[in-house]
């Protein structure tokens, strides 16, 4: 490729990326990563680099992290056992200290050592800091004509002080949060980061809220990566849901996005964190790479039904 191509193709991308920063800046969108990815320095970097753009083009980041591979690389190493059911952890107090461990300590501060080297004032919190989540112990779980399950330390949200994430990017830094959260006592509880993530998109009024997976998106038949679904409205998704089709831990992030959605968030976004600059190519372009989910399918504008731009992610 000649230099003046090479030099064509950039101008190009810039141009048309230039109506996204317009609409985006200043707004906040909140993205929840998987903690996989965060294993891997490399994908690391990848990843929070494309973060760091948004950063530049003057969007406002939260980012939420998972570690669920490290705390159960962890578990192990310390000869525990771990339990999901309907793609949740089961957290007894053992699991715990893994889960503080894995999520406050090597994670979060793998991101932000990350953050450092890019120039990326980042700032590391967890839903305990500051009083931002206040969570109850959820109690055991009915399961039809089975024994209920008792998650243990795990929490269901109560609220979410918004304040404290809003002061922290009016002063141009970006929380990277862990979800490890407490109740008004004092006892830690571990949440599931899609479901922080949605509540904390909710109280912020995100623009947006991505999910960073290591699926390519919601897929109609999960052994069918080809089945990927570009766009879906809640009941559709619902309606999966019912089916069967989603399973594992694509339960959580459903439940998530339906809760976003019935709180205010407009757009969210479910991508995979293993197709390179999927985050960049979901928000600055009219194809983007996953599946794009709203309340209501109608509310759609043409362009991001149609064929070729299924779905233009404004």
């Amino acid at each position: 490729m000649s230099i003046r191509n090479d030099r064509a193709i950039v101008v190009s991308a810039l141009k048309h990326a230039v109506p996204y920063i317009r609409l985006f800046k200043g707004k906040v969108f909140v993205i929840k990563v998987g903690g996989a990815v965060f294993a891997d320095a490399e994908k690391t970097r990848a990843l929070m680099e494309q973060v760091g753009i948004l950063y530049q083009v003057g969007i406002k980041v939260v980012l939420i992290h998972g570690g669920g591979s490290q705390s159960t690389e962890l578990a192990t190493a310390l000869g525990l056992e771990t339990t999901f059911v309907n793609g949740r952890r089961v957290t007894d107090g053992a699991s715990l200290d893994v889960a503080t461990m894995a999520l406050n300590g090597q994670v979060n501060t793998r991101i932000l050592a990350c953050c450092r080297d890019l120039q990326i004032p980042a700032i590391g919190i967890s839903g305990i800091d500051g009083g931002l989540i206040c969570a109850h112990k959820r109690p055991p779980v009915d399961r039809a004509g089975d024994t209920p399950v008792d998650y243990g330390f795990v929490g269901d949200i109560d609220s979410v002080d918004a304040d404290i994430l809003r002061k922290q990017l009016d002063n141009g830094l970006m929380p990277v949060v862990s979800p490890l959260s407490c109740d008004q006592s004092g006892v830690i509880l571990n949440i599931n980061a899609d479901t922080v993530a949605a509540a904390i998109a909710a109280e912020l009024d995100a623009e947006k809220l991505l999910l960073a997976t290591g699926a390519p998106g919601i897929l109609e038949d999960v052994d069918d990566p080809g089945s990927l679904i570009s766009y879906i409205d809640r009941s559709a998704l619902t309606k999966l849901c019912e089916s069967g089709s989603l399973a594992g831990g694509m339960l959580p992030k459903a439940a998530a996005i339906d809760a976003a959605l019935a709180n205010g968030v407009q757009r969210v976004h479910v991508i995979s964190y293993e197709v390179p600059d999927s985050i960049l190519l979901e928000i600055f372009t009219n194809e983007g790479t996953g599946t794009l989910v709203v309340d209501d399918i109608a509310a759609l504008t043409h362009a991001e039904q149609s064929p070729a731009g299924q779905a233009g992610r404004l």
